[in-house]
């Protein structure tokens, strides 16, 4: 997404939930908010869009998200990246629980075949990481990983998609999902192991 669309969209939503002129302290916010667009953008775009399956939603959900950011700049955040994935993901699932009921899934594997093989072949092959399932991941299977990763469903996939392509530790990502370490652990067991059963089906076909 071009940068100066999306700050200077963000900037005109902050202004107006502001209302009053504070010249000084707003300069120094849009810098700091270039600063967490550039650092986190594209990870949080795979993040979600991992989520939602749409282009259109995903740049919904980050623009909201790095509004609030910009709105709590001033807060005391010891882990701003882990903050920003949670935002994401709670206004992600705000946007699933109103919108569930309105739209067909037909029309959303739609737009999620259109916009995946961009996805895929771009940015979203940075993010894996040669740590998970690392006798599979060789360049040309990468592909299959990520289908594999999108196939799986609930906090399984969240907790794939936040340990191995976001990098968080159990701990955070417990944090984040409000469940427990050891939850974390057992998600990703068997998140792992259906991505294993499902890959080596693949390879046998």
């Amino acid at each position: 997404k071009n940068i100066v669309t999306f700050l200077v969209f963000i900037c005109y939503m902050y202004e107006r939930s502001r209302k009053v002129s504070r010249k000084g302290s707003e300069n120094l916010d849009k810098h700091l908010l270039e600063a967490l667009y550039h650092r986190y953008y594209k990870e949080l775009y795979i993040f979600v869009y991992s989520l939602c399956g749409s282009e259109t939603v995903t740049d919904d959900i980050l623009q909201d998200t790095f509004l609030k950011a910009l709105l709590a700049l001033k807060d005391s955040h010891t882990n701003m990246r882990a903050w920003l994935y949670m935002v994401a993901r709670n206004l992600y699932y705000n946007y699933y629980n109103r919108q569930k009921n309105l739209f067909s899934i037909e029309t959303e594997e739609v737009d999620r075949r259109n916009s995946r093989e961009k996805i895929i072949s771009g940015e979203g092959e940075a993010f894996i990481q040669n740590d998970i399932l690392e006798e599979i991941l060789h360049k040309e299977e990468k592909k299959r990983v990520w289908d594999a990763v999108n196939r799986l469903k609930g906090q399984k996939k969240e907790v794939i998609l936040l340990q191995y392509f976001g990098d968080f530790s159990q701990k955070e990502i417990a944090a984040m999902l409000k469940i427990t370490p050891g939850n974390v652990k057992v998600l990703s067991y068997r998140a792992k192991k259906e991505l294993k059963e499902y890959l080596t089906k693949e390879e046998g076909r």
